[in-house]
């Protein structure tokens, strides 16, 4: 569990919704952007509620372990809205060098030819 600071206040949710939207509010400030977003949080009586923050330019979000007794909630599916975000930061993708002509047979193999092109 993670205690998020936000505006002086601070909500207790998940782990991955943290990183998450620690991760969306860096990505979203990047662009000079300011949003809203709803997540999960625990209430000091233990009870589920949501939080409703805006994040990116001027808004800062700081994440620590926060001290938890007991079953963590199941927030994955908020951690997973926040990760679809059209703003949240995506892995580049990465071009991979074959190392040899033998790793992958197939890398000869021409459709048009009905087999592989080489002998």
């Amino acid at each position: 569990m993670r205690s998020v600071t936000y505006a002086g206040e601070t909500v207790t949710t998940t782990d991955d919704v943290a990183e998450a939207l620690v991760q969306l509010t860096a990505s979203i400030a990047a662009e000079g952007q300011a949003e809203a977003v709803s997540i999960p949080i625990v209430t000091g009586g233990g009870q589920e509620d949501e939080a409703e923050l805006v994040i990116g330019v001027g808004n800062d979000v700081l994440s620590a372990p926060a001290d938890w007794e007991g079953q963590e909630p199941d927030f994955s599916w908020a951690a997973e809205e926040l990760r679809q975000h059209k703003r949240f930061p995506q892995a580049p993708a990465v071009a991979v060098e074959q190392s040899s002509d033998d790793a992958n047979p197939d890398a000869f193999w021409d459709p048009d030819l009905d087999g592989f092109t080489r002998a």
